[in-house]
């Protein structure tokens, strides 16, 4: 168990107390519990419902928090994480993509027939994906969300009339049934950008009359909140890193840089100083296998220092350190740091744990 010694009872232990190895990727509560009641709040202020994307996190106590907060359901990515959501005993999924895969299909026709309460939504975007949609459909049908992309972004129908199509091909397909629309807007530069594809949403949702319609991402929920208020059709937010929060890509982009509130980071990562085999250079360890990358190297809490790069086992930092200090991170893209730890201790803001953070990648 990475960070944390075999048979350790860590509950009630203070980080640098012992019962831990480093690195270590801690999660503060204070931060986590503040995160996941700001957006509860806010969507319920915006009379939106609230389906967090659990891939972010993939962890059940996390998902229990954020359901007991009001959250409507939860968000996957994939059949198989909709599986592991499903087993934190989550009753409404929606699967964010077009799904394809037999197994996963089964899977939810199955588990479908079993559970009559159980709510299980997919998106489509074309023919070939409904009428796979209608072969493994069982006892209940698939209900869909037809999903409007844009230009340069990733999936979706590309134009209004493919989308309108589509939906006609729903309504027509035995075993499948159209329950609203879909879209993702957090690939888009600027508020202009996201505000005419909320448009071109909106409209579809009216123009079929669709009872859904979902967005989601954690740099745009501000203009969603303003732009679809009159939209009839129940909106439901799928927003995902706010619930860690970063110091990093989202510290820059959160949309509460532009309204009233606040996300606090929840993850700090320490690592001991491994070698200074240089004046002003220092080999810390911890790497690519410990800390996100992809949006950002960690940040440094310490004034004067500065990450250059990061290897497998090691980072590398400019500033004057010393062999055997403790050094503490920020990260950047919270989707890409829960994945590289399986249990993250939670801890108070005297770093004394008080839970731990379970994650199922």
């Amino acid at each position: 168990m990475k960070g944390i010694r075999s048979g350790a009872k860590v509950l009630g232990q203070h980080v640098f107390g012992g019962s831990f190895s480093f690195p270590l990727m801690v999660v503060k509560r204070d931060a986590l519990e503040h995160n996941i009641a700001t957006m509860a709040a806010f969507t319920r202020d915006h009379g939106m419902l609230f389906a967090p994307h659990a891939k972010t996190h993939m962890s059940p106590e996390i998902a229990g928090m954020q359901l007991d907060a009001g959250a409507w359901g939860m968000t996957v990515a994939t059949p198989s994480q909709a599986m592991i959501v499903r087993g934190f005993g989550v009753s409404r999924i929606i699967v964010a993509n077009q799904v394809v895969d037999p197994a996963g299909l089964d899977w939810a026709a199955a588990e479908l027939a079993a559970d009559p309460s159980f709510e299980f939504l997919s998106f489509v975007d074309s023919r070939a994906g409904v009428d796979l949609l209608a072969k493994h459909a069982g006892a209940r049908p698939f209900r869909v969300l037809v999903e409007m992309g844009h230009e340069g972004g990733r999936a979706g129908c590309r134009t209004f009339q493919d989308l309108l199509d589509l939906a006609d091909h729903v309504r027509q397909v035995e075993g499948v049934e159209p329950a609203g629309v879909a879209g993702y807007e957090g690939s888009l530069k600027t508020a202009q950008d996201v505000r005419k594809y909320l448009a071109i949403l909106q409209n579809a949702a009216e123009h079929l009359r669709a009872p859904i319609l979902s967005v989601g991402g954690s740099q745009w929920f501000d203009v969603i909140g303003r732009e679809l208020v009159t939209t009839q059709a129940q909106v439901i937010l799928r927003s995902g890193a706010y619930v860690s929060h970063d110091d990093g890509y989202y510290r820059e982009r959160t949309p509460f840089n532009r309204i009233q509130g606040s996300l606090e980071p929840a993850f700090e990562i320490w690592a001991h100083v491994l070698s200074t085999p240089e004046p002003g250079l220092a080999i810390v360890g911890m790497g690519k296998r410990d800390a996100p990358f992809d949006e950002g190297l960690p940040i440094p809490r310490r004034e004067g220092l500065t990450v250059v790069r990061m290897q497998d086992q090691h980072t590398i930092v400019r500033g004057s350190l010393e062999v055997g200090e403790l050094v503490a991170f920020g990260i950047s893209h919270p989707c890409t740091a829960f994945d590289k730890w399986r249990v993250l201790p939670l801890v108070d803001a005297d770093y004394t744990v008080v839970g731990t953070i379970n994650t199922h990648f």
